[in-house]
């Protein structure tokens, strides 16, 4: 399920962005934002996504065709559609050169809004998120995490000592590593230390050797584990809900 769809009203006429309010807010799962020119439109959009553009082809500064093509420029899966009531035909050219879903001219109606929103989305009525599903549905996800919580418990209880048994095997081998690392640099530096060194790795190997025997025998139980595991959960995440 989607959520609201936002939708961004272009102009400068105040009646124009009231009109769409009306007509999209009111349980019809649009939130409308208007904006009185293009470059406060162009501020919108870069705070935050919208679904669908509707703009004024006629406005002081940038007109809708220059602010379609900024859009389309930067966010080409916009859909943009130009409200006009000086319509010419070499605007309507620019504008569909330029990607405009659609063409509204005024006078507007509520069902001239309502179906050029639809027509821009690509999305039958039906669709379309009305504000009291998304509160269902809000008060619905608690209830479902509660239920993937036991899944969750049982995976950690499983996992927790081949966990700390291999911090437990790993961290003490880090740390002489490490102090190998830093004396091996030190005496490479004086020429016959080079031979003890050499004598030094084959014994660090055969001391090692059973450390990393121990550390494969409790990682690969872990992998093993955590594979089952994540299968199990995203088999219980995606069974079908009884009805």
């Amino acid at each position: 399920m989607s959520a609201l769809r936002k939708v961004l009203v272009v102009d400068d006429d105040p009646v124009v962005g009231k009109s769409f309010n009306r007509v999209l807010s009111q349980d019809k799962g649009y939130v409308v934002i208007t904006a009185q020119n293009a470059a406060e439109a162009l501020e919108r959009l870069r705070e935050q996504e919208y679904d669908v553009v509707f703009t004024d082809i006629k406005m002081p500064g940038m007109d809708g065709v220059e602010l379609t093509e900024r859009v389309k420029a930067s966010r080409p899966w916009t859909p943009v559609v130009i409200i006009t009531g000086y319509g010419t035909t070499a605007n309507e050219q620019r504008a569909k050169a330029a990607g405009v879903s659609d063409f509204m001219r005024k006078p507007l109606s509520p069902e001239m809004i309502e179906e050029s929103a639809l027509h821009a989305l690509h999305v039958p009525a039906q669709e379309i998120v009305m504000p009291q599903q998304v509160a269902a549905t809000e008060a619905v996800q608690p209830e479902v995490a509660e239920k993937q919580h036991p899944v969750k418990r049982v995976a950690m209880l499983v996992a927790a000592p081949f966990i700390g048994l291999a911090y437990a095997v790993l961290l003490p081998l880090i740390g002489i590593g490490m102090l190998l690392w830093t004396a091996g640099q030190a005496l490479m530096t004086v020429p016959s230390a080079r031979k003890i060194l050499i004598h030094i790795k084959d014994v660090s190997l055969f001391v090692a050797a059973p450390f990393i025997g121990l550390i494969y025998a409790v990682m690969l139980p872990v992998v093993g584990i955590t594979m089952l595991v994540s299968l199990g959960v995203k088999a219980w995440m995606t069974r079908p809900a009884k009805t």
